[in-house]
């Protein structure tokens, strides 16, 4: 039987966001403290006033990728899934999830922090942590497709490039 597709939500802004990935960054890092070197709140959930999908992203540093076996079996003894898939396209992040109920509730990005993907990822959460213009104008293009694409994750992100690549080139001009 075919899975029924989940609609995109986005919801309005939401003040414990910061506190639930503080919780789950405090209980990552007790797992897994010697090989991290930092963990951020990025995405969507960690600039103050933008609505978002209720899904924390963390940005986990560590010391080396090749470390990473041994800080992702902790992870999945704790509910996370990881999806070694997505390092075809992306072999410089490890990936994983964690669900409640069937719902993403955490995005887990593993990478070094001298990595490209780790500055632009802090680069953009910053940029618009001090641009409430590029805010409003990010929330209200994710409520209109989210709309739009109905459960269509792929249309969804990939109509939202467009809007953060230009952030991402702003962001590198003024040195964020």
């Amino acid at each position: 039987m075919p899975k029924t597709p989940i609609p995109i939500v986005i919801e309005p802004y939401c003040p414990d966001w910061p506190e639930i990935f503080a919780k789950e960054a405090e209980y990552i890092q007790g797992l897994n403290g010697s090989y991290i070197t930092v963990i951020e709140h990025i995405g969507s959930t960690s600039v103050p006033g933008l609505a978002a999908k209720p899904i924390i992203d963390m940005l986990i540093g560590v010391k080396s990728l090749a470390d990473s076996p041994l800080i992702i079996a902790p992870l999945q003894n704790i509910g996370y899934i990881y999806v070694p898939e997505h390092e075809v396209d992306l072999p410089e992040r490890r990936y994983l999830y964690k669900q409640n109920n069937g719902e993403d509730t955490f995005h887990l990005h593993m990478v070094e922090p001298g990595s490209e993907f780790f500055s632009r990822h802090i680069a953009f959460r910053d940029y618009l942590r001090s641009h409430p213009d590029a805010v409003a104008e990010y929330a209200a293009l994710k409520f209109k497709l989210a709309r739009e694409f109905g459960s269509d994750r792929s249309g969804y992100t990939d109509a939202k490039t467009e809007f953060i690549q230009g952030i991402e080139r702003k962001a590198k001009r003024q040195n964020f």
